[in-house]
């Protein structure tokens, strides 16, 4: 059984949302973390509704933040814990989509997942196993998780844009190449750009990147 998710929304600017985009907080935060980014967004894709979930665990390492699943090297979970809790929350999460499609009666074709750091390992491991494609996935500071599964477990390959500091002092910036060599030879549309000098974080230069990826695939 999943759990619900609580989401907070900025509407359409139209009025009409005719695409959506999910942003996946990272450990330790929550929806409120990276719904602010709709702001700068907003402008520029005017038919597009943002959408920021909580992930569904109280953060064990941080009480007043969220977790997607427990990180071993930082709460002391065990490695068993941590690939229940990402089996768990993946659930949770794409019971979560088919919802927030549904209430807007758009297609998957229609949605961007947007990630940082633990929302991004969501959203390349979620994606890729729904049936149909979504727009896209924006994966900021994050990796990817059981690089050796995904060419058989993937039953749909949407785009990728991967963006990581080269100072990220948190998830390494050789998790980056990792990630795009994965989904590259498992036939994954990728592409990558380099925030210098940012640590964890996303820096002015990675979000206008990604906002051209988006407007690329959801129209302006």
């Amino acid at each position: 059984m999943t759990r619900e998710l609580q989401f907070a929304t900025k509407a359409a600017r139209s009025g009409k949302a005719r695409s959506l985009v999910i942003f996946l907080h990272g450990y330790g935060a929550d929806g409120a973390d990276l719904l602010g980014l709709a702001d700068p967004l907003a402008p520029h894709l005017p038919d597009t509704a943002f959408i920021a979930p909580d992930a569904p665990e109280p953060c064990a390492g941080n009480p007043f933040g969220r977790q997607w699943f427990p990180i071993p090297w930082l709460d002391g979970s065990s490695e068993e814990e941590a690939k229940a809790g990402l089996a768990r929350a993946s659930d949770d999460l794409d019971a979560f989509i088919n919802a927030r499609l549904a209430d807007y009666a758009l297609a998957s074709g229609r949605l961007i997942l947007f990630g940082f750091s633990q929302g991004t390992m969501m959203a390349l491991h979620v994606a890729p196993r729904r049936v149909e494609p979504v727009a896209g996935i924006v994966a900021f500071s994050g990796r990817l998780l059981a690089p050796e599964r995904l060419e058989v477990e993937a039953q749909s390959k949407p785009p990728v844009l991967l963006v990581h500091g080269d100072a990220d002092p948190m998830v390494p910036f050789a998790d980056m190449q990792l990630a795009g060599q994965a989904l590259t030879a498992a036939g994954f549309e990728t592409y990558g750009h380099v925030m210098k000098g940012t640590g964890h974080g996303i820096a002015p230069d990675g979000l206008s990147v990604a906002l051209q990826f988006m407007r690329e695939r959801l129209g302006g």
